[in-house]
């Protein structure tokens, strides 16, 4: 199986508090950094579990870039795309005590993927193209997904990403997107549903944390036991997971991330 993710490929900084963060202080804390970024993430996993898998992505033209483009290769990601004047985003993820977690994104050049800079090729014998929701609130990125849908040969599904930023940007001109897209699957979480409303997609997946999975066919799949230690980058491990082998491969996706720190395998 070919995974195709279209999105952001990242330097994302995982930064794990001992204690709440205090104004003039210094907390101590663990850290780690590497390649991220929600496409990224779905297509390192996917490659995990198995499948050949690509990022088609923008990149700047600094030392983060190079980085990042190390750490997909390492995880077996072909990273495809133009490099560009300007920087590589970085992603920020603070997580506190109990796990929870705040994100700070600078998404450098990632949003200038113009689609006639997408190469027909990057695209041939893929399986599925999956889709960040953060490419379609931003331009030219949203119109290189549309046109990475006429060139895929395979389904297309997409994670809706980020309530606030789909309610910033409007519901109802985010769901034309999603439309136009007509991705095959969608995931999206509680809040994600809630602002959109019904999912416009034949099949799609909601995730719901700690609880599991809710699937189109109303059946609800309790999440595998684990021990949380970071929840970054779990939605994207099930989605690779399911993408690959389905809602089993999923929920045992998300409970080996969210065991240690970071977003890939």
């Amino acid at each position: 199986m070919l995974i195709c993710a279209l999105g952001d490929l990242l330097l994302d900084v995982i930064v794990r508090l001992e204690r709440p963060l205090a104004a003039d202080g210094d907390v101590p804390a663990t850290t780690r950094t590497g390649a991220g970024g929600q496409a990224a993430n779905v297509a390192a996993w996917a490659a995990a579990l198995g499948a050949e898998a690509r990022v088609l992505c923008k990149l700047g033209d600094d030392a983060a870039a190079a980085l990042v483009r190390a750490d997909a290769e390492e995880h077996g990601v072909r990273v495809l795309g133009p490099i560009a004047a300007g920087r590589t985003g970085v992603v920020v993820s603070l997580v506190g005590p109990g796990a929870a977690r705040t994100m700070a994104s600078d998404r450098g050049v990632a949003p200038e993927l113009a689609p006639e800079e997408l190469e027909p090729a990057w695209l041939e014998g893929c399986d599925v193209l999956h889709v960040s929701g953060y490419a379609l609130l931003r331009e030219p990125i949203a119109q290189a997904a549309l046109r990475a849908r006429e060139l895929a040969p395979g389904r297309v599904s997409l994670d809706l990403s980020s309530a606030p930023d789909i309610a910033a940007y409007g519901p109802r001109r985010f769901r034309a997107l999603v439309e136009r897209l007509a991705p095959d699957v969608v995931f999206a979480n509680d809040d994600e549903r809630a602002v959109l409303g019904d999912l416009p997609a034949p099949e799609w997946v909601v995730k719901l944390g700690h609880r599991g999975i809710l699937l189109s066919s109303g059946e609800e799949l309790a999440a595998r036991p684990a021990e949380v230690v970071d929840t970054t980058g779990a939605g994207d491990a099930l989605a690779a997971g399911y993408l690959v082998a389905g809602p089993a491969a999923a929920l045992d996706a998300a409970a080996r991330c969210v065991g240690r720190m970071g977003a890939t395998p």
